[in-house]
């Protein structure tokens, strides 16, 4: 499944599950991709704010993560490593329980959904576990998410994947640009530019 380079910026209006905006800048970094963004959102009359910083190998492999979250609780920071064996470290932690994962997913954002769409050659009704490091989005808790992706149509203007996540007893239909980012999440972002 070849992809078309992504776009330099993105955006996204997040609403159903809340109400809130994204923007996403995408760069080449020393022969990786950097995605810098943030997304502001009202959830459940709980109000963040989420900054990140995700580098990416070559492969889009996540290398590191920088996140940081402003609450009525405060600000808070999290960083988070993997090295090529997929252990990861949250803060300089060991955390083994992500052991596995390469992929980083923020609770907070729509792009994050882009990182194994780059990274594997999907084929058509073939389901593919892509375990993640979720990090939530008011406290920048790092847990471990257990999420499938099945692709179910390529076309030339877009491709659809049935996603489904044990962890969360959550599925849906995500629609993507052949660039490989999130046109609709249904019940949580649509794509704006």
């Amino acid at each position: 499944m070849k992809l078309a380079p992504p776009p330099v910026s993105a955006s996204w209006n997040h609403r159903g599950a809340r109400v809130g905006f994204e923007v996403v800048f995408l760069s080449d970094r020393n022969g990786g991709h950097r995605l810098a963004g943030h997304t502001t959102a009202n959830e459940s009359a709980a109000l963040w704010s989420v900054g990140y910083r995700v580098t990416v190998d070559p492969s889009w492999r996540t290398v590191a993560v920088r996140a940081s979250s402003r609450t009525d609780a405060g600000v808070r920071e999290v960083r988070l490593t993997r090295d090529m064996a997929d252990r990861w470290t949250v803060d300089g932690e060991p955390r083994p329980e992500l052991d596995g994962c390469v992929d980083v997913d923020f609770e907070s954002s729509a792009v994050t959904n882009t990182l194994p769409i780059h990274r594997l050659d999907f084929t058509v009704g073939r389901g593919v576990d892509v375990p993640a490091a979720f990090v939530r989005a008011g406290d920048l808790r790092v847990e471990r998410l257990e999420q499938r992706y099945t692709l179910i149509e390529a076309s030339p203007e877009r491709l659809l994947f049935h996603y489904e996540s044990s962890t969360f007893g959550f599925e849906c239909t995500l629609t993507y640009d052949r660039a490989g980012l999130v046109i609709e999440y249904p019940g949580i972002a649509t794509r704006d530019t």
